[in-house]
């Protein structure tokens, strides 16, 4: 396969998706770069079966490249924290707790969700991607991508109506 060309024709897509996931140019530009690696380094394992196009498979070595950054973020700014904390005793879990019912509800719901359903939500919510870069991701369209969305939503909150919250 001629790497050239494959850049050329999916490096724009792959850094935009990148560019609305990371927020911040400096980093999908990175992670673009790392993607198109790791897909020549694994190239092989890419078997065209009809089903699976080449730009998502190379959005989900993007995506996953993009867990891992946010991972290793994560464990940096604990890492951060805990050095800079003078007590580390005086947290008070419970009003943390408190403060995050919300976002732990949310997460919640979303855990109830299958795999696929949870990445919809996600990739539209936290990563800000609109229908039919969603509809790209999967191999859909930006319609279904659209409709699918909204049945997550009303799956993910129809227990709230039942509980008259």
């Amino acid at each position: 396969m001629n790497t050239e060309k494959i850049y050329e024709e999916y490096g724009n897509f792959i850094f935009r998706y990148l560019l609305t996931l990371t927020k911040n140019e400096q980093i999908a530009e990175e992670l673009t770069q790392e993607t198109f690696y790791q897909a020549l380094k694994s190239i092989d394992h890419f078997e065209y079966n009809g089903t699976a196009k080449f730009s998502t498979w190379l959005c989900q070595i993007a995506k996953n490249l993009w867990l891992q950054e946010l991972n290793h973020v994560k464990n940096r700014n604990k890492l951060t924290e805990s050095l800079i904390e003078k007590n580390p005793f005086s947290y008070d879990l419970e009003e943390k707790f408190l403060e995050n019912e919300e976002k732990i509800d949310f997460f919640k719901k979303a855990h109830q969700l299958n795999e696929r359903q949870r990445e919809i939500l996600y990739l539209r919510l936290l990563g800000n991607l609109s229908f039919k870069e969603i509809g790209s991701v999967f191999g859909e369209t930006e319609n279904w991508a659209r409709v699918t969305f909204y049945r997550v939503k009303q799956q993910m909150w129809k227990g709230d109506k039942n509980n008259g919250s």
